[in-house]
């Protein structure tokens, strides 16, 4: 290049090339023409635009790099003054740069810093860089210009200047680090979220923000980075430049070289420790309203009393969603005269609303049934009280089953509610046969029961439809699930506390995830009595003394002779109160367990007796007051074919 342009042209002035350098004039000399070609096969593989012009800012050559960036041809250039790829508004300030560059020529390379801008032929603007280089010829200087445009790379810069600017502004602590744990970027919420400037941390282990105890949890973290993973979320305590603990929010990703292996990584740290308060504050007031739901459920629920002879084992438990509380309830009712009933009932739905509901269902039910009347009798009147709540679209499922353990019978009238369970010691469990009746609630519904032989020893399994109807599962298929489980337990004699608690580990065994109040009621019938005696009688005087001499006679053959006196009186009244206004044939059943003996007087009248004051000159009315004062306990309840009245004493 240096002897092309230093050297002559031996082609004339006026036939020159125009897209020739014209830079020898015409002293003696030429220019080799391998020079020449060299030259311009050089300018034409230059990556850049090449522009050469002479001391008056003509242009004088280009390449084909100059056409595409500027969208001219060569020979609309050539001749022309540069200011033609100059912006209008640049123009006067790049003549007189030109002008200066004249007077002090040198060498200025790419990316001196400044702000330059071409312009195409279509209008529009671009960023560029520009490097100047003087060429010294025989017809004077010569500038050489390679104009590279800039404009992707101007906008990659523009667009990390603006994340750069997010980063830097973000009200949550960014940092960066090295894979070794060393800090290499921290933003100014960094230094507000921990007090540590920025040169206080540069170059300093991740881990002095955190406590002693927490440093592993720094090591782990690393190890993950350095394996590619992100890590989302990860809440935590850190340390501050004071000491001060800071519930955070971490988020870390891994930072990649370009061919593709992690370098680093980045955190977004957020300041969680409001959100904690709040979250704490929230828990303990549902926790509070948790307990007072609680509370209120179960002393609408109550406590059922212990009955002697009658093993139970209960377990209720609230639902773990919501407010827990719901209408589950059971009960067990002393009946007298070794019979007892078991209630178990559930308002559909949940809350306060439910529990307020099964509260008052629960009252009726223990009331009705204290007057012994028969479980169907029990269900039809519930029924009515369902109705009486005005709670619409309310439905109620609900079991009642009365044990009479002399009789080794239950007797059992349900509501729509789930099967009851017969578990017995070496063989098995079955469903207790009942009829189906519709829920409480339906309406216009004539409630039937049924009878069956339950043998001594025998348990009744009680429970409420959360303990077999879980999310994802067949009702039929847990129902069979607790039946096989019941069978197993059942192959000895369990302890029925411990056989409540593995029956609800076999069927929930998520003791946090189950979204029903559940209630499970497990009653082992008590053993057979000591002694049984019975006899039918007509309702005649005669009956009297006979009935009086039979009591005699058992209580003679079971050693009861402390209590025979008051039980031969006590049998006498209620006998003549029999004889005198029932219809017969009247029945006499005695019973003796190792606690009290049981004497019962059964005849077909359906009017039940009541105590009354009798006046001086009456000689009856005074029969029941009797009874009432000697009677450790006494009752009348009605049955299928009139009533039967009963007393038991203390052995």
């Amino acid at each position: 290049m240096g002897d092309f342009v230093k050297g002559t042209s031996t082609r004339p002035a006026d036939t020159a090339d125009p897209g020739r350098c014209q830079c020898g004039g015409d002293p003696p000399g030429t220019v080799p023409a391998g020079a020449e070609e060299r030259f311009r096969g050089l300018l034409e593989a230059a990556p850049d635009a090449m522009v050469i012009v002479d001391d008056t800012g003509t242009i004088r050559l280009v390449n084909a790099q100059t056409e595409a960036l500027f969208g001219y041809r060569r020979e609309e250039l050539l001749g022309h003054p540069v200011e033609l790829l100059v912006p209008g508004r640049f123009r006067a300030h790049h003549t007189m740069h030109r002008d200066g560059y004249a007077a002090n020529r040198q060498v200025r390379p790419m990316g001196a810093e400044l702000e330059l801008h071409g312009l195409r032929k279509n209008g529009t603007e671009f960023p560029v860089e520009i490097s100047l280089s003087p060429l010294e010829t025989a017809d004077g200087l010569l500038v050489s210009a390679a104009v590279r445009d800039v404009s992707d790379r101007k906008r990659a810069e523009a667009r990390i200047n603006e994340l750069a600017g997010l980063v830097e502004s973000s009200q949550d602590a960014i940092l960066a680090k090295t894979l070794d744990g060393e800090i290499t970027y921290w933003n100014a919420a960094a230094q507000r979220l921990y007090g540590y400037t920025r040169a206080e941390v540069m170059g300093r282990h991740v881990s002095l923000l955190a406590t002693t105890e927490r440093r592993e949890e720094i090591d782990t973290l690393l190890d993950r980075l350095r394996r590619g993973e992100k890590v989302e979320h990860f809440e935590t305590l850190r340390l501050t430049r004071s000491g001060d603990l800071l519930d955070v929010d971490i988020t870390l990703w891994p930072t990649r070289a370009p061919d593709g292996s992690v370098v680093g990584a980045c955190a977004i740290v957020r300041d969680i420790s409001d959100r904690k308060k709040a979250e704490e504050e929230l828990t303990f007031l549902y926790e509070q309203q948790r307990h007072i739901a609680l509370t209120l459920q179960r002393s609408l629920m109550g406590t059922p009393p212990a009955i002697p002879g009658l093993t139970t084992a209960s377990r209720y438990r609230p639902a773990t969603q919501g407010a827990g509380v719901g209408g589950d309830w059971f009960d067990l009712i002393p009946l007298g005269a070794g019979r007892v009933g078991v209630l178990i009932g559930d308002v559909m739905g949940r809350g306060l609303e439910a529990a307020a509901v099964m509260g008052q269902l629960r009252s009726a039910a223990h009331a009705l049934a204290k007057t012994g009347m028969q479980p169907r009798q029990l269900m039809q009147s519930l029924e009515t009280v369902v109705g009486d709540l005005d709670v619409p679209d309310q439905l109620v499922t609900c079991c009642y089953v009365v044990i009479s353990a002399d009789a080794g019978e239950v007797t059992v009238c349900s509501a729509g509610h789930l099967p009851t369970l017969v578990a017995l010691p070496g063989s098995g469990a079955h469903q207790l046969e009942a009829p189906v009746n519709a829920p409480l609630g339906v309406g216009d519904v004539l409630y039937e029961q049924a009878t069956a032989v339950i043998p001594p020893g025998a348990t009744l399994v009680l429970y409420t439809d959360g303990l077999i109807e879980t999310p994802g599962t067949d009702i039929e298929d847990q129902l069979g699930r607790l039946t096989a489980t019941l069978a197993d337990l059942f192959a000895g004699a369990p302890d029925l506390e411990v056989t409540a608690d593995r029956v609800l580990a076999a069927l929930l065994p998520d003791a946090e995830g189950h979204n029903d109040d559940v209630t499970l009621l497990l009653t082992r019938l008590p053993d057979a009595p000591l002694g049984l005696a019975a006899i039918d009688l007509p309702a005649v005087p005669e009956s009297v003394p006979e009935g009086r001499a039979f009591l005699s006679k058992a209580l003679t053959s079971w050693d009861c002779a402390p209590t025979a006196d008051d039980a031969r009186l006590l049998l006498s009244e209620i006998l003549t109160n029999a004889v005198q206004h029932a219809h017969g044939p009247i029945g006499l059943h005695v019973c003796r367990t190792t606690t009290e003996l049981t004497v019962e007087i059964s005849d077909h009248s359906t009017h039940l007796p009541r105590p009354r004051a009798a006046t001086e000159d009456e000689e009856s009315g005074r029969g029941l007051i009797l009874v009432r004062a000697l009677a450790d306990d006494w009752g009348v309840r009605p049955t299928e074919a009139g009533k039967t009245t009963w007393f038991t004493l203390k052995l």
